[in-house]
């Protein structure tokens, strides 16, 4: 482990308060103090938000706007999630919008569901594919489910991991995502 990675990168969540409490990965990552939990949008300008709406994918271009304002993720309900939501949740606030390449969830919710991730799960990803695999494993860790993630997504995270920018990561998702016309 490098003596980057051991700095961690600052994950901020953006609470919509839409989910089951109990089964809430972000309130759980902040309760473990791996994230914190944001109830009105105040971030540093320009951080990356994750937003699955975005046609910009996180990349290993990313990695110094990670590392110098954090990463944030809205945590809201798939069935709530529009375009719209993501701006209006923010109001105004500037972020870099960022989707997530296709991976499979592997929380019990949405399991085996491309592209559903919680929040937990989604910024793991994230972590990973900047080259933050250590304390992605850590908050992973807060379930028993949580290494599973890695493990549905071993081949795709590595090479997501290895990827050098926007164009590698885009043509990686695209070979593991189904054609939709085969389904």
């Amino acid at each position: 482990m490098g003596e980057k990675e051991q700095l961690g990168i600052r994950l901020w969540v953006l609470h919509a308060d839409q989910c089951d409490r109990k089964k809430c990965t972000a309130l759980k990552l902040a309760r473990f103090g791996k994230a914190t939990l944001l109830k009105a949008p105040r971030f540093p300008p320009g951080v990356p938000l994750l937003d699955p709406f975005s046609p910009r994918l996180i990349s290993k271009e990313d990695l110094p706007l990670a590392q110098a304002k954090g990463i944030l993720a809205l945590d809201c309900s798939w069935e709530h999630a529009t375009p719209g939501m993501f701006s209006s949740a923010l109001r105004g606030r500037r972020t870099s919008p960022r989707a997530l390449p296709y991976l499979l969830a592997s929380n019990p919710v949405k399991f085996g569901q491309p592209y559903r991730l919680s929040t937990l799960e989604a910024l793991a990803a994230s972590l990973v594919i900047l080259g933050r695999r250590t304390q992605a494993e850590q908050i992973l860790g807060i379930y028993s489910w949580g290494q599973r993630f890695l493990e549905l997504n071993r081949d795709s995270l590595e090479e997501y991991e290895a990827a050098a920018g926007q164009p590698e990561m885009k043509r990686i998702s695209e070979e593991y995502s189904p054609d939709v016309n085969d389904i």
